[in-house]
């Protein structure tokens, strides 16, 4: 029995035997009865503390019935922790109670519904101080204008407000991601992102919704520039100097419109009416949404109190200013009104989740963070996103609002002390990097399962269950086990940086088009000097020149690196770190088209690592080596290197890693067909490719694979089988456009419609 079904009979039972109705259960816990329904259908795995504890009041459950309930709840969310999707830029859910704005919304309508006529933008900013509902405005408008945007709807928050507001390179990539265009397609530079994001904009009827922005200049590379797709900014500056677009500036709420607001936000408190006392309330919250959101939860979560009793709180003038301004921290008072129903414990996690280096978090740092179990945690952040302390999402992972993040650095301040926060921050950032070495070390051939490593990567092996665990973590985890090793940089803790450095070779390989490689082996390259390690400076420094080897695509730049690399190794007598510093040359040779060169680098590379017994890198370098001799026209000495490289890789005895086998073996395979296809040998071309593309398929290899699919159709139009040469044609198209090659794609359905 699965834990979402076992919580759902669990419900089903319990409600059987009350003799209650869903609708009767709904009226009693205040849970809506479509809720209910897909709670006991499975339908929903974990639902939220609040909710279950409602559930048991209603039922009259206590003792082990109780217990058994909330416990098959929280089971559900812990185990549905790994199966949530992980979209790209997608649209925060909308609030059910949203009252009024109907002017705003009809501008907002009109404003994306326009047609392609003169003088429509197609950018509509929405401007206003903090508190007063701009990204709650935008994100309704987008869900409700979802049907007439078939391409899609984004959402980016560009934390305007933060320290670092998102870099406008970061942005773009991010955006065109999620506009399905893979990693290796992104120009490395602002305007080639810029330019690619505008034309897939142009033929695309999308919704991008910016959120608050920091300036002009961030903001401006991100507006469509014409045609189909349309765009919301919000902003609490005016940005005066952004042309183009259409503006509205949002006000507090009329007073009606804000006690109808309290009032949809306390209906399921089944309080009597409080119409003036309400009235009352909304006039002192200054028509603010953020502050009578507080308010309302504030209502709901002590069912003893009335609108009268917490207006008459903030009756003094004075104090009703300094809790609920707009601005800045001036607004702290308005969160402190939700602080304060928190538990200790969640006060304590709330305030130091302040710290988190990046801008987001699991459950699993936070209960590093707050000292608590993971269970803890989970509540805890329930708590929190009750209260609007903290955004969810559906992939795990919770972020503060810039004014909130704010807010509870102040409590930190306020009420621990100095050293508290300074043993914190290493605490937390030392566990941040301790995972992520952890995670990176599942890559590693030969290393083992991370879990043999020591206590620390045993404690944390139960999480990280899975390379693909162990991938999905590092991703989305980047900001912050990359801010946490700024940190440890910064407070010389240099062994720990090293070791983070070290264990993201592999795994780098997974994720090359990634943007913060460049920093990572720069802060272990530097470590590492500060060490006095030459041989692991060297390691780290060919590091840095596969970085501008591949994704960087800066040959030159990777020579300069290399032949760092080569001195410090040679004074160091590191031989593998030669030999690395030889294949890494070697590639820029080859794509500086300086092929004698290349072909010279990788044979000494090859013959060092052979020399040195390390069989998986001898590998890497002799596929290399014969790459470099297939582009510099000698097809039969490439096609016996590559011959060579399958004899050993097929070989049980040769201590061929065989994770490294299993992705090296369909590539050599494919460079085999290839060889023979130029030699003329077309026949067994096509047999050795036939195999090679669906070793890849098994493995997972889709980039190789699509490039083999098209060598293929290619070799069977020559050999007449017209047939067979269409439909393989329009098999790379498939999967070239899996990756995101559109152009590559398009280019083998022309293939594949030309050929007779």
């Amino acid at each position: 029995m699965t834990t979402s079904s076992g919580f759902a009979e669990a419900l089903r039972g319990h409600r059987h035997a009350a003799r209650l109705t869903l609708e009767q259960l709904a009226e009693a816990s205040g849970v809506g009865v479509r809720t209910l329904s897909d709670m006991e259908r499975g339908r929903s795995r974990g639902p939220q503390h609040r909710t279950v504890t409602a559930l048991a009041d209603a039922l009259g459950l206590a003792g082990a019935d109780r217990e058994q309930l909330v416990g098959l709840a929280r089971e559900g969310r812990l185990r549905d922790r790994w199966a949530r999707p992980t979209g790209l830029c997608e649209l925060p859910r909308s609030v059910d109670d949203f009252t009024g704005r109907a002017a705003e919304l009809a501008w907002t309508g009109e404003l994306v519904r326009a047609g392609e006529v003169p003088g429509a933008a197609g950018v509509g900013l929405i401007t206003g101080s903090a508190g007063l509902g701009k990204t709650t405005l935008a994100v309704r408008t987008a869900h409700a204008l979802r049907p007439d945007f078939p391409g899609g709807v984004f959402f980016l928050d560009l934390f305007g407000m933060s320290a670092r507001p998102l870099a406008v390179g970061e942005a773009l990539g991010t955006l065109l991601r999620a506009l399905g265009v893979a990693d290796q397609q992104i120009p490395g530079d602002v305007a080639g992102r810029a330019s690619l994001y505008r034309s897939l904009l142009r033929e695309r009827r999308v919704l991008i919704v910016l959120d608050n922005a920091a300036s002009e200049e961030q903001v401006r590379p991100l507006l469509p520039g014409g045609g189909a797709g349309r765009a919301l900014v919000t902003s609490r500056r005016l940005l005066a100097g952004l042309e183009g677009v259409r503006r509205l500036g949002l006000g507090p709420l009329p007073l009606l419109e804000a006690t109808e607001l309290l009032g949809g936000i306390l209906k399921d408190r089944g309080a009597p009416d409080e119409g003036p006392a309400l009235g009352q309330l909304a006039r002192l919250c200054g028509g603010l949404p953020l502050a009578l959101r507080i308010a309302g939860n504030r209502l709901v979560s002590r069912p003893s109190w009335n609108a009268a009793d917490l207006a008459a709180r903030l009756a003094n003038e004075e104090r009703r200013l300094e809790q609920l301004s707009a601005g800045d921290l001036k607004i702290a008072g308005a969160f402190g009104l939700s602080y304060e129903q928190l538990a200790a414990s969640t006060r304590r996690l709330f305030r130091r989740l302040a710290l988190v280096p990046g801008r987001s978090f699991d459950a699993a740092l936070a209960a590093v963070a707050g000292g608590t179990s993971i269970e803890g945690a989970w509540d805890a952040l329930d708590d929190l996103v009750d209260l609007g302390l903290l955004q969810d999402s559906a992939a795990g992972r919770y972020r503060f609002h810039d004014l909130v993040r704010l807010f509870a650095r102040d409590r930190l301040r306020q009420e621990e002390s100095a050293a508290e926060h300074d043993a914190l921050t290493v605490a937390m950032t030392s566990w941040l990097v301790r995972t992520a070495t952890t995670a990176g070390r599942w890559f590693e051939p030969g290393y083992g399962h991370p879990g043999q490593a020591g206590p620390d990567a045993a404690e944390l092996s139960a999480e990280l269950s899975s390379a693909e665990e162990a991938d999905q973590w590092l991703r989305a985890n980047a900001d912050n086990w990359l801010g946490a090793l700024r940190h440890l940089a910064g407070i010389g803790r240099f062994a720990a940086v090293l070791g983070c450095a070290e264990s993201m070779d592999w795994f780098s390989d997974r994720w090359m088009h990634a943007p913060h490689w460049y920093e990572v082996f720069t802060l272990g390259a530097e470590a590492a000097a500060a060490l006095g390690d030459r041989t692991r400076q060297a390691a780290q420094l060919n590091m840095l020149a596969w970085v501008h080897l591949l994704p960087r695509d800066d040959p030159r730049t990777a020579l300069r690196y290399t032949a760092q690399a080569m001195d410090l190794a040679t004074r160091g007598g590191a031989t593998t770190q030669i030999a690395l510093a030889h294949h890494h040359a070697a590639g820029a040779f080859r794509r500086l088209g300086r092929l004698d060169e290349a072909i010279v680098a990788e044979t000494q590379a090859a013959r060092i690592h052979r020399t040195n017994g390390d069989i998986d890198r001898y590998c890497h370098c002799l596929g290399a080596l014969a790459t470099c001799l297939r582009d510099a026209g000698h097809h039969g000495e490439a096609l016996e290197h590559y011959l060579d490289l399958l004899t050993l890789l097929n070989d049980d005895r040769s201590g061929v890693t065989p994770s490294v086998a299993a992705i090296i073996r369909p590539i050599a395979l494919a460079r085999v067909g290839e060889c023979l296809g130029l030699l003329g040998r077309r026949a067994e071309a096509i047999v050795r490719l036939t195999e090679a593309i669906g070793l890849m398929e098994q493995a997972r290899l889709p980039a190789p694979q699509a490039r083999s699919l098209e060598t293929l159709a290619a070799l069977l139009a020559e050999e007449d089988r017209t047939g067979e040469s269409r439909q393989t044609y329009a098999r790379a198209a498939e999967v070239y456009e899996t990756i995101g090659d559109a152009e590559a794609g398009g280019r083998c359905r022309d293939l594949a419609n030309a050929v007779p």
